[in-house]
């Protein structure tokens, strides 16, 4: 017999109290509890001694056969998957709203014509469905639609059709009648997802589900649905620009530090295989306040193009302002340049944009920063031809920075003349480079290279 209680819920990191109140002692957040009803049985039957389920195996007995992966087509999300989808496996795409995450996996499920794919909506009517892939001009005749909330009538579907590829958008929307709570709860989300990881490992049905993110940018729902899936892929980009970043979060079956780029048009999601021509723009030669980075994003180098202004500053307290690169960190170099190497700029507003808005974490590319904002300050132009690589320590030395040989290679494969590259870095065999490459090891003999007249 069940004995059901009354238990409220934070929706927030699904800690539980047995009485409402105002903020979660767990996370700290307001007004996030929610009454749910808990079933528990109150006899829970002992398991049965003669177990027909898995049995225990060395590892010398199990066999090492390479798993068949499933291309998805689409060589940017096969990156960053760690080759295509695993038999089996749970894949979470999370992003903003209107970031494209259904465009995304729409287009992949319609690319795959060759083989059969249910593609569940709780989100979306058939109809709006339509129009989508109208736009993205696209068919697949083994691609079948399904509008539905619950977790049974879906798993009955799977059943019957047998797909090899089960698309959920989204596991927010999904409910099962035996939780007796609103659909997108974390209990709620919790059984969905339980109930659809049951499913995919029994019948070795790969599944992508489509989740939501929270104010503060995290995936919504209880932490626990980012143990219970396999790979956590993060869809990132501002709705004002056209390029999307996708990252691995979590992989189990590949890395965790690939990306893939796209480019947002009106037939869908475009794979971005170079992107680093894509982020300069080679005809503004000879305005300063411009320099080009040499950055690593993952394990893939891009040439990304740094805008800086400088100005006096209008009215007392100067300004500083980023996009794309960290505040503070800016505000840290400006002082290394004030008190390294005597620019004095505490007086003026400074402005600084990674172009394509795009968000890099690279610390190599402190060195393109300073050029930039010295650029700006001195109103002298840097070609174009050169690219930076390296990181400033507060002592106004430049430091190493990693996998210096792939950035440049990458330069010298977009045609770049000449990189500056830390002094103290690892020996670099230069002349198996075509492009000129120059060490330097402190701020102020990097500013008297790079400006000299």
């Amino acid at each position: 017999m069940a004995k059901i209680k009354t238990v409220y819920t934070c929706q927030n990191c699904g800690n539980t109290s047995p009485k409402w109140v105002g903020r979660c002692t767990n996370c700290s957040e307001w007004n996030t509890y929610v009454e749910e009803v808990e079933v528990k049985q109150t006899q829970s039957p002992l398991p049965s001694r003669s177990a027909s389920g898995a049995q225990p195996q060395r590892l010398s007995e199990v066999g090492a056969g390479q798993v068949e992966r499933i291309d998805t087509r689409n060589s940017e999300l096969n990156r960053t998957l760690g080759g295509g989808l695993v038999p089996g496996s749970l894949v979470l795409v999370g992003g903003e709203p209107g970031i494209g995450k259904s465009t995304l996996v729409l287009q992949v499920a319609l690319d795959l014509t060759g083989r059969k794919i249910l593609y569940v909506s709780g989100e979306e009517s058939i109809q709006q469905i339509k129009i989508r892939a109208n736009r993205l001009k696209r068919e697949n005749e083994n691609c079948y639609f399904l509008s539905e909330t619950s977790l049974e009538n879906i798993l009955t579907h799977c059943e019957h059709m047998e797909p090899e590829l089960l698309v959920v958008d989204s596991i927010q929307t999904v409910a099962t009648s035996y939780i007796e709570s609103s659909p997108g709860s974390v209990s709620q989300i919790r059984e969905c997802t339980n109930g659809i990881l049951k499913f995919a490992k029994e019948r070795r049905i790969p599944v992508i589900l489509i989740g939501h993110i929270t104010k503060e940018g995290s995936l919504a729902g209880p932490k626990v649905l980012e143990h219970m899936v396999d790979t956590v892929l993060q869809f990132e980009g501002e709705n004002q620009y056209m390029y999307r970043i996708l990252r691995s979060i979590k992989n189990r079956f590949g890395s965790t530090s690939e990306l893939g780029i796209f480019e947002m048009n009106n037939t869908g999601m475009r794979e971005v295989s170079n992107p680093s021509e894509l982020l300069i723009n080679r005809d503004d030669e000879g305005l300063s306040g411009t320099a080009i980075a040499c950055a690593i994003e993952g394990n893939r180098p891009l040439l990304i193009e740094i805008q800086s202004l400088v100005s006096t500053a209008a009215y007392g307290t100067p300004q500083r302002s980023s996009t794309g690169f960290d505040l503070r960190r800016l505000n840290m170099l400006l002082a290394v340049l004030e008190k390294r190497a005597g620019f004095k700029l505490a007086a003026k507003d400074v402005f600084l944009n990674i172009a394509g808005g795009i968000k890099v974490d690279d610390p190599a590319i402190d060195l393109a920063v300073i050029s930039a904002v010295l650029s700006s300050n001195f109103d002298l132009s840097i070609s174009k031809s050169q690219c930076f690589a390296g990181e400033v320590g507060l002592s106004g030395e430049i430091r190493a920075v990693n996998r210096l040989e792939q950035r440049i290679a990458e330069a010298e494969k977009l045609g770049m003349k000449k990189i500056f590259v830390p002094a103290n870095g690892k020996a670099l065999n230069f002349s198996k480079y075509k492009i000129e490459i120059d060490p330097v090891s402190r701020v102020d003999e990097f500013f008297r290279k790079v400006f000299r007249k």
